[in-house]
């Protein structure tokens, strides 16, 4: 399993409630990286990254978006999905724009691992099928997709809701 870089590396878990998880499968954007470890690091729940990225993997590559919350989240870079599973063997909720439970109906559990695919291709089929529930955002039918980490922000923080998992 790969490791951050040693700035980016949390020293200390941000949280020492459940395993809610939120995971990035191959992501292909710096930026949302960053982001999501803000997201994680103010929530509280540990962010996982499932590489190959597309993108070298580093302090100034995700410092950007980041910032200082980086040094503060509890997250692991894992070398693929193998690793990832080994780690984290719990159930799969995957954030679709095919899903069909809607974020606002779907049931979750304190140790759901919410994962979301890359940006520029979405989760692959067997991702999909590997999910034991597939959940969408209800949006207009004009509408695409949303930015990744303004998904699983409106997803999360449903999840936290519904778990009592958010931080005093």
């Amino acid at each position: 399993m790969a490791t951050p870089p040693p700035a980016l590396r949390a020293t200390s878990p941000a949280s020492g409630r459940g395993e809610l998880r939120l995971a990035l499968f191959q992501p292909d954007i710096a930026a949302n990286v960053g982001a999501a470890l803000r997201l994680g690091a103010c929530l509280g729940v540990p962010v996982d990254v499932i590489g190959p990225c597309g993108f070298p993997v580093s302090d100034a590559s995700l410092r950007r978006a980041a910032m200082d919350y980086a040094a503060i989240a509890d997250w692991t870079l894992h070398a693929d999905w193998t690793a990832f599973r080994t780690a984290h063997p719990g159930r799969l909720v995957l954030l679709t724009t095919r899903g069909a439970v809607p974020h606002t109906q779907a049931a979750f559990a304190p140790d759901d691992l919410l994962i979301l695919g890359r940006e520029s291709a979405g989760a692959p089929a067997w991702l999909h099928e590997a999910a034991a529930l597939r959940v969408r955002i209800p949006m207009v039918r004009e509408a695409r997709s949303l930015n990744l980490v303004t998904a699983a922000a409106l997803v999360l923080g449903e999840a936290l809701r519904q778990t009592g998992g958010f931080p005093d």
